[in-house]
């Protein structure tokens, strides 16, 4: 090779690499340049779309571009999971999740089916609330307080019901948990989320559920449900009449959180967009007090923090998974 050929063909090579660093950065800069998707995977109503829809409104204007809600249920959240865990990874589709996310796939193991999904599918961008769940019953029923219902259901095997998100979702793990500890029975009544369980609650199909304070509070404070206690560790700034079952002397606890997730082959540069649009959303005036309103409030992870509290809750929940077994 002559040497003005040699000249060209090395200053050819380092165009190409130069042009091959550039464009992952070129990408990421130009992201968003179409609206972004949020899959809530339970219907309007429940804790994720609570929670989702302020905090897609915040992270929209940060990024400029919009993002949509989609309120995908069915399988305890377990479709729209499956979902965004085999969409592509390109940042626009992301997940609203609860902590159903990390019980599913144990509970498909217990249930001897192929999972839906598998964790290691799915990467988490921040988490934004991690809440109790709350015993509510109606207002007009004949339970006053804990002490009553439980002694009900110790009484009358059977005869009382409660709702759930679906099979090992947030609101049925804390249900099981309190019957196994109680050694009582209670039915369990399914449906696709938790804003379906709690108008059939207030429609009478059921006598009771379990849920985080945001999808009840607003008929617990109109006078139609009653909290009796809730999983926590002291009381709720949001329900501070109401005791924790620790406090009444059931050692247990279960905190239902809601956190953004993405494909885990997400670029790295493009997930940085969505966290930094995440803190903006965990600190935005409107979003703030659309939670707090709903009776909850931002308690913020950014991924790295995340990612490990989502590892452990992973471990505790198979954990507990398998002490609840095999339920129908």
């Amino acid at each position: 090779m002559n040497p003005r050929a040699r000249i060209s063909a090395v200053l050819s090579l380092a165009l190409a690499l130069n042009l091959t660093s550039v464009a992952p950065t070129a990408m990421a800069q130009a992201y968003p340049t179409k609206p972004v998707t949020m899959v809530v995977p339970f219907p309007p109503g429940g804790v994720a779309d609570t929670v989702g829809r302020p905090v897609a409104e915040a992270m929209s204007r940060h990024l400029k571009q919009s993002i949509v809600v989609e309120n995908k249920g069915g399988a305890g959240g377990g479709i729209g999971m499956a979902q965004v865990a085999k969409s592509k990874g390109d940042g626009y589709t992301l997940l609203m999740a609860l902590s159903s996310l990390v019980v599913l796939p144990e509970a498909a193991k217990i249930l001897q089916r192929p999972p839906m999904y598998e964790m290691h599918q799915l990467k988490p961008v921040a988490r934004f609330t991690a809440d109790p769940t709350v015993l509510v019953v109606r207002a007009d029923s004949p339970w006053k307080t804990y002490a009553e219902f439980i002694a009900y259901a110790k009484a009358n095997p059977g005869r009382i019901s409660f709702g759930s998100s679906g099979n090992y979702g947030t609101m049925h793990v804390p249900m099981e948990q309190l019957k196994a500890v109680t050694s009582t029975f209670m039915l369990h009544v399914p449906y696709t989320g938790a804003g379906p369980a709690v108008l059939s609650l207030l429609g009478g199909q059921i006598e009771a559920l379990s849920t985080g304070p945001a999808s009840v509070r607003q008929h617990i404070a109109s006078g139609r449900l009653r909290a009796l206690a809730h999983w926590g560790d002291g009381r709720l700034a949001s329900m501070p009449s109401v005791p924790s079952l620790k406090e009444l002397g059931v050692p247990i606890q279960y905190s239902q959180w809601a956190g953004l997730f993405v494909p885990a082959d997400t670029p790295t540069a493009v997930i940085d967009q969505l966290r930094q649009a995440a803190k903006f959303a965990a600190q935005d005036a409107r979003a703030v007090g659309a939670l707090t309103a709903a009776g909850t409030s931002f308690m913020y992870q950014d991924a790295p923090e995340f990612e490990r509290f989502v590892q452990t809750d992973a471990k505790e929940m198979s954990a507990l998974v398998t002490r609840i077994g095999k339920v129908d």
